[in-house]
């Protein structure tokens, strides 16, 4: 079953599409394969140039070796198609007529169903990348068949791809909106608040929290609104809407620099489609210009 992500109808990339099928049984690699293959070199995904007609390349173009193919991790299918990800050092060589770009850039360059597959393939290849050894014993891991989890043939210690959840969170005052602006930005805009759940919190503790912690606000009545898998590098961003509920904004000058109030009419520049916090902004800039006469 499906939430469905309240005001977020148009933003398909918050979920998983339909014609695609988690997998981990990795069945005989034919190096002729017909099926999707993400290949990383570090955290750039091999891809065609924009003018090609089809983003990624097919398995001949990526000049696979024996020793590459048993490391490659079955997604899953898209469309009957098997979905595999591999990952190869940073500083290899890009095979002709190639290129590596990163996955964020590649938004809106790939069809939406492919980035969301994507993000997937690099979350399952950075979780093999960091537990190659186990955290208990330090002896090499293994692979375990059928499902994405690493096992320690010494202590049997079995561990599963890490899944940070976060909430992100709209704070609203009347037909105001609070936005604000990180050190840690990419660039100049303003964008929702956001953070990390810590051991022992639900959601609604955590979303109190952070609010309190970055914007010396208090709020109130939380409204889920959707989820969205965030592989940067493995988290699960939880949106909300909150009401503002007292208290005077002052940031904690560490996570956020400045925050201040706006109105729909009167924005700051914020983030692109790819996330969640502007399917937030836009979901709330649609309900306050339809209520205005």
């Amino acid at each position: 079953m499906r939430l469905a992500a309240a005001g977020a109808a148009s933003y398909p990339f918050l979920v998983l599409p339909a014609a695609f099928v988690p997998a981990a049984t990795v069945p005989p690699i034919d190096p002729a394969d017909a099926g999707v293959w993400f290949v990383f070199h570090g955290a750039h995904l091999l891809v065609r140039p924009a003018s090609a007609a089809a983003p990624l390349p097919a398995a001949a173009e990526l000049a696979l070796r024996g020793a590459e193919l048993e490391e490659a991790v079955l997604v899953g299918t898209l469309a009957g198609a098997p979905c595999r990800a591999l990952a190869r050092p940073a500083d290899a060589a890009v095979p002709p007529g190639l290129e590596a770009a990163g996955l964020r850039g590649l938004f809106g360059r790939l069809p939406e169903e492919l980035w969301q597959v994507a993000g997937r393939a690099m979350q399952l290849l950075e979780f093999a990348r960091t537990h190659r050894l186990c955290g208990a014993c330090g002896t090499p891991t293994t692979r375990v068949p059928g499902e994405h989890s690493r096992r320690c043939p010494a202590c049997t210690l079995t561990v599963y791809p890490r899944v940070a959840p976060a909430i992100i969170v709209l704070v609203r005052r009347g037909d105001e909106a609070l936005l604000a602006h990180g050190p840690k930005f990419p660039a100049s805009f303003f964008s929702t608040l956001a953070g990390f759940v810590e051991p022992g919190e639900s959601l609604e503790e955590t979303l109190d929290r952070e609010v309190r912690e970055e914007a010396g606000i208090e709020v109130a009545n939380p409204r889920y609104f959707g989820s969205q898998p965030w592989p940067f590098p493995h988290s699960l961003m939880v949106g909300f809407t909150a009401d503002y509920a007292g208290g005077d904004l002052r940031v904690d000058g560490v996570e956020i620099g400045e925050a201040r109030w706006f109105r729909a009419d009167a924005l700051p520049p914020i983030p692109p489609r790819v996330s969640i916090a502007r399917a937030l902004i836009d979901a709330w800039v649609a309900e306050v210009r339809g209520r205005r006469p």
